[in-house]
Protein backbone atom coordinates (compact mmCIF):
# COMPACT_ATOMS: atom_id res chain seq x y z
CA UNK A 1 0.00 0.00 0.00
CA UNK A 2 0.94 3.61 -0.32
CA UNK A 3 2.86 5.24 2.50
CA UNK A 4 1.81 8.77 1.61
CA UNK A 5 -0.99 8.87 4.18
CA UNK A 6 1.53 8.16 6.92
CA UNK A 7 3.89 10.97 6.01
CA UNK A 8 1.72 13.69 4.48
CA UNK A 9 0.53 16.60 6.59
CA UNK A 10 -3.24 16.73 7.15
CA UNK A 11 -5.44 19.74 6.61
CA UNK A 12 -5.97 22.05 9.58
CA UNK A 13 -9.05 20.55 11.26
CA UNK A 14 -11.15 17.48 10.65
CA UNK A 15 -13.51 17.28 13.64
CA UNK A 16 -14.67 13.82 14.49
CA UNK A 17 -18.37 13.25 13.82
CA UNK A 18 -20.56 13.27 16.90
CA UNK A 19 -23.93 11.58 17.20
CA UNK A 20 -27.09 13.62 16.65
CA UNK A 21 -27.84 13.50 20.38
CA UNK A 22 -24.35 14.73 21.28
CA UNK A 23 -24.58 17.60 18.80
CA UNK A 24 -27.99 18.67 20.13
CA UNK A 25 -26.72 18.63 23.72
CA UNK A 26 -23.69 20.71 22.80
CA UNK A 27 -25.80 23.22 20.88
CA UNK A 28 -28.20 23.63 23.80
CA UNK A 29 -25.38 24.12 26.31
CA UNK A 30 -23.64 26.67 24.11
CA UNK A 31 -26.83 28.65 23.45
CA UNK A 32 -27.48 28.81 27.20
CA UNK A 33 -24.00 30.26 27.76
CA UNK A 34 -22.99 27.17 29.71
CA UNK A 35 -19.43 26.93 28.37
CA UNK A 36 -18.25 24.65 31.17
CA UNK A 37 -21.19 22.42 30.28
CA UNK A 38 -20.00 22.27 26.67
CA UNK A 39 -16.55 21.14 27.76
CA UNK A 40 -18.08 18.62 30.18
CA UNK A 41 -20.18 17.15 27.38
CA UNK A 42 -17.14 16.88 25.14
CA UNK A 43 -15.21 15.22 27.95
CA UNK A 44 -18.02 12.67 28.31
CA UNK A 45 -17.85 12.06 24.57
CA UNK A 46 -14.09 11.54 24.73
CA UNK A 47 -14.40 9.10 27.63
CA UNK A 48 -17.20 7.24 25.87
CA UNK A 49 -15.10 6.96 22.72
CA UNK A 50 -12.10 5.60 24.60
CA UNK A 51 -14.02 3.22 26.89
CA UNK A 52 -16.89 1.95 24.74
CA UNK A 53 -17.39 -1.82 25.13
CA UNK A 54 -17.16 -3.96 21.99
CA UNK A 55 -18.08 -7.66 22.16
CA UNK A 56 -17.38 -9.88 19.15
CA UNK A 57 -18.73 -13.44 18.93
CA UNK A 58 -16.76 -16.05 16.94
CA UNK A 59 -18.76 -19.15 16.02
CA UNK A 60 -18.64 -21.99 13.52
CA UNK A 61 -18.24 -25.74 13.31
CA UNK A 62 -15.65 -27.73 15.25
CA UNK A 63 -12.19 -27.53 13.68
CA UNK A 64 -12.98 -24.48 11.55
CA UNK A 65 -10.32 -22.33 13.21
CA UNK A 66 -12.51 -20.31 15.58
CA UNK A 67 -9.97 -20.16 18.38
CA UNK A 68 -7.09 -19.30 16.07
CA UNK A 69 -9.16 -16.44 14.66
CA UNK A 70 -9.87 -15.23 18.21
CA UNK A 71 -6.12 -15.19 18.84
CA UNK A 72 -5.31 -13.48 15.56
CA UNK A 73 -7.73 -10.63 16.23
CA UNK A 74 -6.03 -10.12 19.61
CA UNK A 75 -2.55 -10.05 18.05
CA UNK A 76 -1.56 -13.40 19.61
CA UNK A 77 -0.22 -16.70 18.36
CA UNK A 78 -1.85 -19.94 19.44
CA UNK A 79 0.98 -20.69 21.90
CA UNK A 80 1.22 -17.21 23.43
CA UNK A 81 0.28 -16.62 27.05
CA UNK A 82 -3.42 -15.85 27.34
CA UNK A 83 -4.27 -17.30 23.93
CA UNK A 84 -7.49 -19.22 23.32
CA UNK A 85 -7.06 -22.99 23.31
CA UNK A 86 -6.91 -24.52 19.86
CA UNK A 87 -7.16 -28.09 18.58
CA UNK A 88 -8.64 -30.40 15.96
CA UNK A 89 -11.46 -31.35 18.35
CA UNK A 90 -13.90 -28.97 19.98
CA UNK A 91 -12.09 -27.18 22.82
CA UNK A 92 -14.78 -24.62 23.62
CA UNK A 93 -17.72 -25.90 25.69
CA UNK A 94 -19.06 -22.58 26.98
CA UNK A 95 -18.82 -19.00 25.68
CA UNK A 96 -15.30 -17.95 26.68
CA UNK A 97 -14.38 -14.25 26.80
CA UNK A 98 -10.89 -13.11 25.82
CA UNK A 99 -10.08 -9.49 26.51
CA UNK A 100 -7.79 -7.72 24.13
CA UNK A 101 -4.34 -7.59 25.80
CA UNK A 102 -4.04 -3.83 25.27
CA UNK A 103 -7.68 -2.73 25.04
CA UNK A 104 -9.68 -4.47 27.79
CA UNK A 105 -12.90 -2.81 26.58
CA UNK A 106 -12.69 -5.04 23.48
CA UNK A 107 -13.65 -8.66 24.16
CA UNK A 108 -13.48 -11.48 21.60
CA UNK A 109 -15.74 -14.40 22.56
CA UNK A 110 -14.87 -17.96 21.55
CA UNK A 111 -18.26 -19.65 21.21
CA UNK A 112 -19.07 -23.39 21.23
CA UNK A 113 -19.17 -25.20 17.90
CA UNK A 114 -22.41 -25.52 15.93
CA UNK A 115 -21.72 -28.75 14.03
CA UNK A 116 -23.71 -31.21 16.13
CA UNK A 117 -26.59 -33.17 14.62
CA UNK A 118 -29.07 -31.76 17.15
CA UNK A 119 -28.05 -28.14 16.58
CA UNK A 120 -30.90 -25.64 17.03
CA UNK A 121 -29.98 -22.01 16.29
CA UNK A 122 -32.56 -20.48 18.63
CA UNK A 123 -31.45 -22.63 21.58
CA UNK A 124 -27.79 -22.04 20.69
CA UNK A 125 -28.19 -18.25 20.69
CA UNK A 126 -29.92 -18.39 24.05
CA UNK A 127 -27.16 -20.63 25.41
CA UNK A 128 -24.35 -18.25 24.36
CA UNK A 129 -26.14 -15.11 25.59
CA UNK A 130 -27.05 -13.61 22.21
CA UNK A 131 -27.78 -10.08 23.44
CA UNK A 132 -24.25 -9.34 24.70
CA UNK A 133 -22.58 -9.41 21.25
CA UNK A 134 -22.30 -6.48 18.88
CA UNK A 135 -21.32 -8.59 15.86
CA UNK A 136 -20.82 -12.24 14.96
CA UNK A 137 -18.28 -13.96 12.72
CA UNK A 138 -19.61 -17.26 11.36
CA UNK A 139 -16.59 -19.35 10.35
CA UNK A 140 -16.24 -22.37 8.08
CA UNK A 141 -13.06 -24.03 6.87
CA UNK A 142 -14.79 -25.90 4.03
CA UNK A 143 -18.41 -25.60 2.89
CA UNK A 144 -21.00 -23.49 4.64
CA UNK A 145 -23.76 -25.84 5.75
CA UNK A 146 -27.42 -25.62 6.72
CA UNK A 147 -26.29 -24.98 10.29
CA UNK A 148 -24.34 -21.87 9.26
CA UNK A 149 -27.26 -20.59 7.21
CA UNK A 150 -29.85 -21.26 9.94
CA UNK A 151 -27.74 -19.46 12.52
CA UNK A 152 -27.29 -16.47 10.20
CA UNK A 153 -31.03 -16.23 9.61
CA UNK A 154 -31.75 -16.23 13.34
CA UNK A 155 -29.10 -13.59 13.98
CA UNK A 156 -30.50 -11.43 11.21
CA UNK A 157 -34.05 -11.83 12.51
CA UNK A 158 -32.84 -10.44 15.84
CA UNK A 159 -31.36 -7.40 14.10
CA UNK A 160 -27.70 -8.17 14.74
CA UNK A 161 -24.80 -8.05 12.29
CA UNK A 162 -22.98 -11.19 11.15
CA UNK A 163 -20.19 -11.92 8.67
CA UNK A 164 -19.33 -15.20 6.92
CA UNK A 165 -15.63 -16.02 7.12
CA UNK A 166 -14.06 -18.82 5.06
CA UNK A 167 -10.95 -19.72 7.05
CA UNK A 168 -7.74 -21.63 6.28
CA UNK A 169 -7.52 -20.45 2.66
CA UNK A 170 -3.72 -20.62 2.99
CA UNK A 171 -4.07 -24.41 3.43
CA UNK A 172 -6.20 -24.64 0.28
CA UNK A 173 -3.68 -22.60 -1.69
CA UNK A 174 -0.78 -24.79 -0.55
CA UNK A 175 -2.69 -27.95 -1.47
CA UNK A 176 -3.57 -26.60 -4.89
CA UNK A 177 0.05 -25.63 -5.56
CA UNK A 178 1.21 -29.14 -4.72
CA UNK A 179 -1.44 -30.78 -6.88
CA UNK A 180 -1.17 -28.48 -9.93
CA UNK A 181 2.17 -26.63 -9.80
CA UNK A 182 2.31 -25.89 -13.52
CA UNK A 183 -1.19 -24.40 -13.78
CA UNK A 184 -1.41 -22.91 -10.27
CA UNK A 185 -3.08 -19.50 -9.97
CA UNK A 186 -3.68 -17.98 -6.53
CA UNK A 187 -6.33 -15.65 -7.93
CA UNK A 188 -8.06 -18.56 -9.65
CA UNK A 189 -8.06 -20.76 -6.55
CA UNK A 190 -9.41 -17.96 -4.36
CA UNK A 191 -12.17 -17.23 -6.88
CA UNK A 192 -13.08 -20.92 -6.96
CA UNK A 193 -13.31 -21.02 -3.15
CA UNK A 194 -15.41 -17.85 -3.11
CA UNK A 195 -17.88 -19.11 -5.72
CA UNK A 196 -18.17 -22.46 -3.93
CA UNK A 197 -19.03 -20.69 -0.65
CA UNK A 198 -21.55 -18.35 -2.27
CA UNK A 199 -23.29 -21.18 -4.13
CA UNK A 200 -23.53 -23.21 -0.94
CA UNK A 201 -25.07 -20.34 1.02
CA UNK A 202 -27.53 -19.50 -1.76
CA UNK A 203 -28.56 -23.16 -1.83
CA UNK A 204 -29.31 -22.85 1.90
CA UNK A 205 -31.60 -19.85 1.33
CA UNK A 206 -29.20 -16.91 1.94
CA UNK A 207 -30.15 -14.48 -0.84
CA UNK A 208 -27.17 -12.10 -1.01
CA UNK A 209 -24.31 -13.63 0.99
CA UNK A 210 -20.97 -11.92 1.53
CA UNK A 211 -18.02 -14.18 2.32
CA UNK A 212 -14.57 -13.05 3.44
CA UNK A 213 -11.63 -15.36 2.69
CA UNK A 214 -9.07 -15.31 5.51
CA UNK A 215 -6.19 -17.08 7.18
CA UNK A 216 -5.66 -16.65 10.91
CA UNK A 217 -1.92 -17.15 10.35
CA UNK A 218 -1.65 -14.64 7.51
CA UNK A 219 -4.26 -12.15 8.63
CA UNK A 220 -3.01 -9.27 6.47
CA UNK A 221 -3.62 -11.26 3.25
CA UNK A 222 -6.70 -12.12 1.23
CA UNK A 223 -9.96 -10.39 2.29
CA UNK A 224 -9.08 -8.98 5.70
CA UNK A 225 -8.91 -5.39 4.41
CA UNK A 226 -12.37 -5.83 2.88
CA UNK A 227 -13.73 -7.11 6.18
CA UNK A 228 -12.16 -4.19 8.04
CA UNK A 229 -13.67 -1.70 5.58
CA UNK A 230 -17.10 -3.35 5.86
CA UNK A 231 -17.04 -3.13 9.66
CA UNK A 232 -15.91 0.47 9.43
CA UNK A 233 -19.09 1.26 7.48
CA UNK A 234 -21.52 -0.81 9.53
CA UNK A 235 -20.44 -0.39 13.17
CA UNK A 236 -21.54 2.64 15.15
CA UNK A 237 -18.93 5.39 15.34
CA UNK A 238 -17.64 4.68 18.84
CA UNK A 239 -17.53 0.89 18.36
CA UNK A 240 -15.85 1.33 14.98
CA UNK A 241 -13.12 3.36 16.68
CA UNK A 242 -12.67 0.62 19.32
CA UNK A 243 -12.42 -2.12 16.68
CA UNK A 244 -9.90 -0.17 14.61
CA UNK A 245 -7.61 0.70 17.50
CA UNK A 246 -7.60 -2.94 18.68
CA UNK A 247 -6.59 -4.33 15.29
CA UNK A 248 -3.09 -5.81 15.09
CA UNK A 249 -0.67 -3.65 13.09
CA UNK A 250 -0.20 -6.10 10.23
CA UNK A 251 -0.26 -3.75 7.23
CA UNK A 252 0.40 -0.19 6.14
CA UNK A 253 -3.32 0.08 5.39
CA UNK A 254 -4.20 -0.46 9.05
CA UNK A 255 -1.49 1.97 10.17
CA UNK A 256 -2.97 4.59 7.85
CA UNK A 257 -6.47 3.97 9.21
CA UNK A 258 -5.26 4.32 12.78
CA UNK A 259 -3.44 7.54 12.02
CA UNK A 260 -6.56 9.00 10.40
CA UNK A 261 -8.62 8.02 13.46
CA UNK A 262 -6.11 9.70 15.76
CA UNK A 263 -6.15 12.88 13.68
CA UNK A 264 -9.94 12.99 14.03
CA UNK A 265 -9.69 12.25 17.74
CA UNK A 266 -7.18 14.94 18.66
CA UNK A 267 -9.39 18.01 18.18
CA UNK A 268 -11.66 16.60 20.87
CA UNK A 269 -8.68 15.89 23.14
CA UNK A 270 -7.38 19.42 22.56
CA UNK A 271 -10.66 21.07 23.59
CA UNK A 272 -10.99 18.90 26.70
CA UNK A 273 -7.34 19.46 27.67
CA UNK A 274 -7.76 23.24 27.33
CA UNK A 275 -11.06 23.27 29.22
CA UNK A 276 -12.11 23.52 32.85
CA UNK A 277 -9.11 21.68 34.34
CA UNK A 278 -6.47 23.57 32.36
CA UNK A 279 -3.50 25.02 34.23
CA UNK A 280 -0.89 27.55 33.02
CA UNK A 281 2.19 26.10 31.32
CA UNK A 282 5.43 27.73 32.52
CA UNK A 283 7.18 29.60 29.72
CA UNK A 284 4.11 29.69 27.48
CA UNK A 285 1.03 31.91 27.30
CA UNK A 286 -1.27 28.90 27.33
CA UNK A 287 -3.16 26.68 29.76
CA UNK A 288 -3.97 23.00 29.40
CA UNK A 289 -4.41 19.75 31.33
CA UNK A 290 -1.05 18.00 31.00
CA UNK A 291 -2.37 14.76 32.53
CA UNK A 292 -4.92 14.36 29.74
CA UNK A 293 -2.26 14.98 27.11
CA UNK A 294 0.18 12.49 28.66
CA UNK A 295 -2.47 9.75 28.69
CA UNK A 296 -3.34 10.56 25.08
CA UNK A 297 0.26 10.32 23.88
CA UNK A 298 0.67 7.02 25.72
CA UNK A 299 -2.48 5.78 23.96
CA UNK A 300 -1.09 6.78 20.55
CA UNK A 301 2.13 4.85 21.26
CA UNK A 302 0.13 1.82 22.36
CA UNK A 303 -2.05 1.98 19.28
CA UNK A 304 1.02 1.81 17.04
CA UNK A 305 2.71 -0.96 19.05
CA UNK A 306 5.40 1.32 20.52
CA UNK A 307 5.22 -0.09 24.04
CA UNK A 308 7.51 -2.61 25.71
CA UNK A 309 5.11 -5.57 25.63
CA UNK A 310 4.39 -5.17 21.91
CA UNK A 311 8.04 -4.69 21.01
CA UNK A 312 9.18 -7.69 23.03
CA UNK A 313 6.52 -9.86 21.41
CA UNK A 314 7.49 -8.65 17.94
CA UNK A 315 11.18 -9.29 18.62
CA UNK A 316 10.37 -12.86 19.71
CA UNK A 317 8.27 -13.44 16.58
CA UNK A 318 11.10 -12.43 14.25
CA UNK A 319 13.85 -14.02 16.35
CA UNK A 320 15.76 -10.80 16.95
CA UNK A 321 16.86 -8.87 20.06
CA UNK A 322 14.32 -6.28 21.15
CA UNK A 323 17.05 -3.65 20.90
CA UNK A 324 17.14 -4.19 17.15
CA UNK A 325 13.44 -3.39 16.94
CA UNK A 326 13.83 -0.28 19.08
CA UNK A 327 16.73 0.93 16.92
CA UNK A 328 14.36 2.07 14.15
CA UNK A 329 12.19 4.11 16.56
CA UNK A 330 12.91 7.83 16.79
CA UNK A 331 9.94 9.01 18.87
CA UNK A 332 9.51 8.31 22.62
CA UNK A 333 8.14 4.94 23.65
CA UNK A 334 4.95 4.68 25.70
CA UNK A 335 6.80 4.24 29.00
CA UNK A 336 8.85 7.39 28.33
CA UNK A 337 5.78 9.64 28.13
CA UNK A 338 5.59 11.85 31.22
CA UNK A 339 4.10 15.21 32.13
CA UNK A 340 7.57 16.74 31.85
CA UNK A 341 7.94 15.43 28.31
CA UNK A 342 4.51 16.81 27.37
CA UNK A 343 5.51 20.30 28.57
CA UNK A 344 8.74 20.04 26.57
CA UNK A 345 6.81 19.12 23.43
CA UNK A 346 4.39 22.02 23.98
CA UNK A 347 7.30 24.45 24.32
CA UNK A 348 8.86 23.11 21.10
CA UNK A 349 5.76 23.99 19.08
CA UNK A 350 4.82 27.09 21.10
CA UNK A 351 6.69 29.56 18.91
CA UNK A 352 5.00 28.29 15.76
CA UNK A 353 1.35 28.63 16.79
CA UNK A 354 0.26 32.33 16.56
CA UNK A 355 -0.62 31.96 12.89
CA UNK A 356 -2.30 28.62 13.54
CA UNK A 357 -4.43 30.14 16.30
CA UNK A 358 -5.99 32.52 13.77
CA UNK A 359 -6.84 29.54 11.57
CA UNK A 360 -8.43 27.89 14.59
CA UNK A 361 -10.73 30.85 15.25
CA UNK A 362 -11.81 30.90 11.60
CA UNK A 363 -12.49 27.14 11.56
CA UNK A 364 -13.99 26.79 15.06
CA UNK A 365 -14.96 30.32 16.17
CA UNK A 366 -16.45 29.42 19.57
CA UNK A 367 -13.04 28.19 20.76
CA UNK A 368 -11.95 31.71 21.57
CA UNK A 369 -14.36 31.84 24.50
CA UNK A 370 -14.82 28.12 25.11
CA UNK A 371 -11.27 27.39 26.22
CA UNK A 372 -8.50 29.53 27.66
CA UNK A 373 -8.01 30.89 24.16
CA UNK A 374 -7.34 29.82 20.60
CA UNK A 375 -3.60 29.89 21.28
CA UNK A 376 -3.92 27.16 23.93
CA UNK A 377 -5.97 24.98 21.60
CA UNK A 378 -3.68 25.61 18.62
CA UNK A 379 -0.53 24.77 20.58
CA UNK A 380 -2.05 21.61 22.01
CA UNK A 381 -3.46 20.50 18.68
CA UNK A 382 -0.22 21.11 16.82
CA UNK A 383 1.77 19.19 19.43
CA UNK A 384 -0.58 16.21 19.18
CA UNK A 385 -0.54 16.29 15.39
CA UNK A 386 3.26 16.43 15.24
CA UNK A 387 3.52 13.55 17.70
CA UNK A 388 1.12 11.37 15.70
CA UNK A 389 3.11 12.05 12.52
CA UNK A 390 6.27 10.88 14.30
CA UNK A 391 4.86 7.72 15.88
CA UNK A 392 3.09 6.76 12.63
CA UNK A 393 6.38 7.03 10.77
CA UNK A 394 8.06 4.88 13.44
CA UNK A 395 5.31 2.26 13.17
CA UNK A 396 5.84 2.18 9.40
CA UNK A 397 9.59 1.65 9.81
CA UNK A 398 8.98 -1.04 12.41
CA UNK A 399 6.56 -2.94 10.17
CA UNK A 400 8.92 -2.64 7.18
CA UNK A 401 11.82 -4.05 9.21
CA UNK A 402 9.66 -6.91 10.48
CA UNK A 403 8.53 -7.81 6.97
CA UNK A 404 12.12 -7.82 5.69
CA UNK A 405 13.15 -10.14 8.52
CA UNK A 406 10.19 -12.38 7.70
CA UNK A 407 11.33 -12.65 4.08
CA UNK A 408 14.87 -13.47 5.24
CA UNK A 409 13.58 -16.26 7.48
CA UNK A 410 11.74 -17.79 4.54
CA UNK A 411 14.87 -17.63 2.40
CA UNK A 412 16.74 -19.48 5.13
CA UNK A 413 13.93 -22.10 5.21
CA UNK A 414 13.31 -21.48 8.86
CA UNK A 415 10.22 -19.91 10.33
CA UNK A 416 9.56 -19.48 14.06
CA UNK A 417 6.04 -20.29 15.31
CA UNK A 418 3.44 -17.65 14.53
CA UNK A 419 5.91 -15.40 12.72
CA UNK A 420 3.30 -13.83 10.46
CA UNK A 421 4.04 -10.44 11.95
CA UNK A 422 0.95 -9.78 13.90
CA UNK A 423 2.34 -6.71 15.60
CA UNK A 424 0.57 -6.76 18.93
CA UNK A 425 -0.97 -3.55 20.13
Amino acid sequence: GSTSALTSRPGPYCPQPLSKEELEALKAAFEQGNLSGVVSRLQETLESLENVQLDVGITGETGSGKSSFVNALRGLGDEDAGAARTGVVETTREPTPYQHPQYPNVTIWDLPGIGTTDFHPDAYLEQVGFSRYDIFFIIASQRFTANHAALACHIQAMDKSFYFVRSKVDVDLDSSLRRRPSSYSEVGVLQEIRENCLEGLRAQGISSPHVFLLSAFELSKYDFHLLEETLEKELSHHKRHAFLMALPNISLHILEKKKAAMLEHMWLVSIVACGVHAEPIPGLLISCDVNVLARTLQGYCKGFGLDDDSLEKLAAQVGQPVGQMKAVIKSPLAKEISNILVVQLLIQVGSQTPKLSNEVLISVPFLGCLVSGALSFATTYKMLRSFVNEVAADAQRLLTKALKLDQLLYILHWKPPNSDFIISL
